[in-house]
């Protein structure tokens, strides 16, 4: 019978931490979103834009969530080496979910807060994310737990949350105008090329040292 490796609870615990960090942070953001725009001024409901609303679309943007998963696995199984086991990909899977299930009650929590309303006010939301984090979340785990591995595997499941943000912003970009609309994707965008070209960068570097290793240990002998 096979079992399904525990992570161990400083994991656990770092992964609840995470997750309600960024919960509570995205919720803060919103809350602190609407209150630096006049929504009842027609030019700044069609072109106003601030700071505190590009933080807030783009913690609360869907490839946002999706990056928590996959940064909880990653935590988990960092220190693990670059071997791919079973154990290591479901101590990602789980702690994918632990994640995400803190980040949705402890938003929640916050909105509760924020805008003053009653203790149930989030119940259905909260369990229709939860459920939406039980089945995402071991997958997004899993990816991040790949993420330290050295050879293609690695370099996809690193490439999976820019090119993820990527593609939504293209998509469907949030926002409530075109110019909000128009920064996050130009943020966004930026971004991700950056980091796509980092991961290729550092890959094609420790693919040509392993080669140079190669090479020597094949001169030597």
């Amino acid at each position: 019978m096979t079992t399904i490796p525990r992570p161990s609870f400083i994991s656990l615990l770092s992964a609840l931490a995470v997750g309600a960090v960024f919960g509570a942070a995205t919720s803060l953001a919103n809350a602190a979103a609407t209150l630096t725009v006049d929504l009842e001024s027609a030019e700044a409901t069609i072109r106003g834009w601030s700071i505190m609303e590009i933080v807030s679309i783009l913690l609360d943007a869907g490839w946002a969530w999706a990056g928590l998963g996959v940064l909880a696995g990653w935590r988990a199984t960092r220190g693990q080496g670059g071997v791919l086991t079973g154990r290591r990909l479901a101590r990602g899977a789980v702690v994918g979910v632990v994640a995400l299930l803190a980040a949705t009650a402890t938003y929640y929590i916050a909105d509760t807060i924020v805008h003053d309303v009653s203790s149930g006010s989030y119940v259905h939301d909260t369990v229709y994310w939860w459920v939406a984090s039980a089945l995402f979340g071991p997958v997004l785990g899993a990816i991040g737990a790949c993420a330290g591995h050295p050879g293609v595997i690695g370099v996809l499941a690193r490439l999976t949350v820019p090119v993820g943000a990527a593609v939504q912003m293209a998509v469907l970009p949030p926002g409530r105008n075109d110019v909000l609309r128009n920064i996050g994707q130009w943020v966004v965008w930026t971004a991700a090329a950056v980091a796509v070209g980092l991961v290729i960068a550092r890959f094609l570097r420790v693919r040509r040292r392993a080669s140079r290793a190669e090479a020597a240990g094949n001169d030597l002998r």
